[in-house]
C-alpha cells in the first residue's frame, strides 16, 4: 500500500485503551515519537532504519534490517509495564517482511529479555516452538524465565497461517488475563490447542530492574537477537484486550479492505 499523504489516525488514537501508537510516517532520524496518551519515544539502536517510499499510514514506513531495533527504557514508558494477575493488552503491528531465507524467529514489540529472564508478553513471527513456523505467535509469561519443565519459554498463542513475505499484513495478539489470541489480517487465526491459547496465569512483573520496551529485536543468550527484517509501518499497544470486531475494524480500516 502506498499514499501520497498520511491517513486520518484520529479515529485509532481515540478508541478506548490505547497507550501509545506509532504510525512511522515520513520515519526519518533516529527517534520516533507515539501518537495517543502516551506520546514515548522509540529510539533506533545500531543505527537508524532506512525510510521506505512506501507506508501504510503515510506515503513511508521504516525498513529495520538485520542487526537494527528500537527501544525504549522501562523507566520511560511506565505504561507499557503490564503486568500482573488482571494484565490484559493488544500488540498490533503492520509489517512487510522482507523476501530472506531465515529460519530463526523475529521479534516485533514487547516487554521481553530472556537473559534476565524478565519476560513479559511480546510478538514474534517464525516462533519455532509446538511445530510452529512463520505464524504469528503471542508470548506470555508469568514467570519470567523458561517455562517449568521446559529449556525456554512455551506459554505462546500461535496461529496456523504463514506471514508471507514482500506484502503488507496486519499482525496482533491480544492477552485478556484467561487466554492469548493471535491474529492475522483482522482474523483470529485458530490452531487447535494453541491459538486460542489458556494461560489463566497474568503477566510477570519485572520490577524497577525489568526489561525495557523493545521494538525488532530482544535479548537472549547474553546478547540481542531474534531480528525482524523488513517494512514497519505502524506499531500500537493497548492496555486492554480489543474484541475480535476491534481487530477486524483496525485491520479493515487501514489496509483499506
Amino acid at each position: 500500500m502506498s499514499k501520497s499523504t498520511s491517513l486520518n489516525t484520529d479515529w485509532l488514537v481515540g478508541m478506548e485503551g490505547l497507550v501509545s501508537f506509532w504510525d512511522f510516517h515520513r520515519a526519518n532520524g533516529e527517534e520516533f515519537v507515539a501518537k495517543g496518551p502516551c506520546p514515548y519515544r522509540l529510539k533506533a539502536m545500531n543505527g537508524a532504519p532506512e525510510r521506505a517510499e512506501k507506508g501504510v499510514f503515510g506515503d513511508s514506513s521504516l525498513h529495520i534490517r538485520d542487526g537494527q531495533w528500537l527501544s525504549i527504557p522501562r523507566q520511560d514508558c511506565p505504561e507499557l509495564n503490564i503486568y500482573g494477575p488482571q494484565a490484559q493488552l493488544t500488540v498490533t503491528a503492520w509489517v512487510n517482511r522482507d523476501r530472506i531465507d531465515s529460519t530463526g524467529c523475529e521479534f516485533i514489540a514487547g516487554i521481553w529479555n530472556e537473559t534476565a529472564r524478565k519476560r513479559q508478553y511480546g510478538m514474534f513471527l517464525n516462533l519455532r516452538i509446538w511445530d510452529s513456523a512463520e505464524q504469528v505467535c503471542g508470548h506470555v509469561s508469568a514467570v519470567g524465565g523458561p517455562t517449568p519443565g521446559y529449556q525456554y519459554c512455551m506459554t505462546s498463542s500461535i496461529g496456523a497461517t504463514p506471514v508471507t513475505k514482500g506484502k503488507w499484513h496486519f499482525v496482533a495478539f491480544t492477552y485478556d488475563g484467561n487466554e492469548a489470541r493471535s491474529y492475522l489480517d483482522g482474523v483470529l487465526d485458530r490452531r487447535e490447542q494453541y491459538n486460542p491459547y489458556h494461560y489463566p496465569d497474568g503477566l510477570f512483573d519485572g520490577g524497577e530492574d525489568g526489561a525495557d520496551f523493545t521494538v525488532g529485536a530482544v535479548d537472549r543468550s547474553g546478547e540481542i537477537g531474534n531480528f525482524y527484517n523488513g517494512l514497519l509501518g505502524g506499531l500500537a499497544v493497548f492496555n486492554r484486550a480489543l474484541a475480535e470486531d476491534e481487530i477486524m475494524l483496525l485491520h479493515q480500516s487501514s489496509m483499506g479492505k
